[in-house]
């Protein structure tokens, strides 16, 4: 496996040699300082973040850039800022690449917030659009966080089987399943505790509490459900130009219809990352390219695929690299 971006390749169709997946990430790879790069050397990047701004009615950007932390982690804030930020980083690939990279993937894939973003990429959301319902996304999920507290914890070196019955005699719930041996589960405070200690004792390796906010994709969300439905229901989603692979059913999906039933679903879903990469390797595809702040979703596909070849794009630079087309793939 290459983690270079320099192994990608121009072929025919375009940037990359077969097919390529572009992959956006979740809640947490926020930082403060994103996207400020982009800003001032990239008309394109200005252009989706100025977008951003106008459409929020507020400088998003200015939480970006300059923080504070505690208010850019906040989740009405950190949604819309992460989509924008990987936004802008697949505008500024395509901007050094000298034409759109949309048409250069096979398909798209966002893990659980990212999967807006990964939509906004393929067409099916306008950019507008894409960060008012995040941001009403993370205001309904906060309000459930406060009426049904709960929380998450990450489960590894155990088997998804075992850890659903362990989820089932717990009273919690899968809410991510990340990579071979890496499993979160979401809930109450009290039967979290109780499915940790019950995971160790059953063979875990680790079984450690997440510092999150609540109990995401989890019945606990259930609150954030209607008001949602309500968000959904207001906005035109279009057709998809290229397939967006669902988190919580595994499919490729491009009609107005699917897409609403799915995010609607994800709200207290799985997010089945695993599979959905093992989908788009059985597909075909070779090269994944993750926008946006962090490296989390490359990492996992590391550990989810063997030959492929993994690239992240994050700011100016690693930009300029994923259009370098002296280096051939080994």
């Amino acid at each position: 496996m290459t983690d270079n971006n320099n192994a990608l390749k121009n072929g025919a169709n375009g940037l990359f040699q077969g097919p390529a997946a572009f992959l956006f990430p979740g809640q947490g790879a926020q930082e403060v300082g994103m996207g400020k790069d982009l800003y001032d050397a990239s008309a394109a990047a200005r252009s989706i973040i100025d977008e951003a701004d106008r459409a929020l009615g507020f400088a998003l950007s200015g939480l970006m850039f300059g923080g504070p932390a505690a208010e850019l982690e906040r989740t009405i804030n950190s949604q819309p800022a992460i989509l924008t930020m990987s936004l802008a980083c697949l505008t500024v690939a395509g901007e050094h690449a000298g034409h759109s990279l949309q048409a250069s993937a096979s398909f798209m894939a966002g893990h659980s917030l990212g999967e807006y973003t990964a939509l906004a990429a393929a067409g099916a959301l306008d950019i507008g659009d894409a960060v008012r319902l995040v941001r009403e996304r993370g205001r309904l999920m906060q309000e459930a966080c406060d009426q049904r507290p709960g929380t998450m914890a990450a489960i590894l070196g155990m088997d998804q089987a075992p850890l659903e019955e362990v989820c089932k005699e717990t009273n919690t719930q899968v809410a991510n399943i990340n990579a071979p041996g890496q499993i979160v589960i979401s809930g109450a405070e009290e039967d979290i505790a109780r499915a940790v200690k019950l995971a160790a004792e059953r063979g875990a390796k680790r079984a450690l509490p997440l510092k999150v906010s609540g109990a995401f994709h989890s019945y606990l969300m259930g609150p954030a459900l209607d008001g949602m439905l309500k968000a959904l229901d207001k906005v035109t989603f279009h057709t998809a130009a290229v397939p967006v692979v669902a988190n919580c059913t595994v499919k490729a999906m491009t009609s107005a219809q699917e897409i609403k039933e799915e995010l609607a679903q994800q709200i207290c879903g799985c997010v089945r990352w695993q599979e959905s990469v093992n989908f788009m390797v059985s597909a075909g595809v070779g090269t994944f390219v993750e926008f946006g702040p962090g490296k989390v979703l490359s990492g996992m596909v590391k550990r989810i695929a063997t030959g492929v070849h993994v690239a992240a794009v994050n700011d100016i630079a690693s930009a300029k690299n994923l259009t370098n087309t002296q280096a051939g793939v080994p």
